[in-house]
């Protein structure tokens, strides 16, 4: 089952349509708190069905509780880098004001001169997870949804902060479905792929992961209780700017594309000088 937010209610997608679901669940967040599972959703009654083109769709959780990351979980990204591969993952939290709705423009502040995107698989937390075993993951995980972890990659070489690096207002965009662990014939090779501007720039599974989702859930689980609606961020491959020596301008449109989810897409605003001189006095005048 693939599901979506929309500014008219949950749905489903069927047939290149949103079944949108007769339901007084507001968002996937509220289901999870309730349920610890998306299965009910598969048996609620259609109002009606819209065109998925007609459809505005929402950041799927809303806002998360906690949003979870890791960085260099991909051995092609510790390659390109020249890093050996961590004993153990390197775990952050971000701010989940940073999240976004799949499409909405992310406006870069002047204080990131570098921002960069990592395409990356987005884990979606169903049951509460504490002291798990690695078995005990899969059976919990409600579903897998598309994320853009964007990162200043000045402001990480300045502080050294991951939090403070990725937690701009909308430089987490996430969705635009989510789809059910049936969904994946293979969930240990989930592919994930970024285009910039059209071009490819990013494309690995999830086979390539130094810490496998089962292991990093469980890994997470012994110092932090992973709770419903709860997001984790798996890595990104090689191939981000960072790698590339070219980050994001003005007018770039990111595609985040995740095996079984919608393409998530993200595009760019760099103010200039200008236009930010412009807004201050704007704001002057009001």
């Amino acid at each position: 089952m693939r599901v979506v937010t929309t500014d008219a209610g949950l749905g489903r997608l069927e047939d290149g349509a949103v079944a949108l679901l007769d339901t007084a669940f507001p968002e996937v967040n509220a289901v999870l708190e309730q349920e610890g599972s998306l299965r009910c959703l598969a048996s609620c009654p259609v109002r009606r069905r819209v065109p998925l083109d007609e459809s505005t769709l929402l950041a799927p959780l809303g806002r998360p509780r906690a949003v979870w990351g890791v960085g260099l979980n991909y051995v092609s990204k510790a390659a390109r880098t020249g890093r050996g591969l961590p004993d153990q993952p390197i775990l952050y939290l971000a701010a989940s004001s940073g999240v976004s709705a799949p499409g909405a423009p992310v406006v870069i502040p002047p204080t990131a001169t570098e921002p960069d995107y990592e395409g990356e698989i987005a884990v979606v937390i169903g049951r509460r997870l504490h002291r798990a075993t690695e078995s005990e993951v899969w059976p919990a995980i409600a579903g897998i949804t598309a994320a853009n972890d964007m990162t200043a990659r000045d402001v990480m070489r300045t502080t050294g902060t991951p939090a403070l690096a990725k937690s701009y207002p909308g430089f987490t965009p996430l969705g635009p479905s989510i789809s059910t662990p049936d969904e994946f014939g293979d969930r240990h090779a989930i592919r994930v792929r970024t285009r910039v501007n059209g071009q490819l720039v990013q494309d690995d599974t999830s086979a390539g992961m130094i810490f496998p989702v089962p292991d990093l859930l469980s890994r997470l689980s012994w110092f932090a209780a992973l709770e419903p609606g709860d997001v984790v961020l798996t890595g990104t491959p090689a191939g981000t700017g960072q790698d590339r020596g070219c980050f994001l301008a003005d007018g770039d449109e990111v595609r985040v594309e995740v095996d079984g989810v919608l393409p998530l897409i993200t595009r760019i605003v760099r103010p200039t000088d200008a236009s930010r001189r412009d807004h201050r006095l704007t704001e002057q005048v009001s």
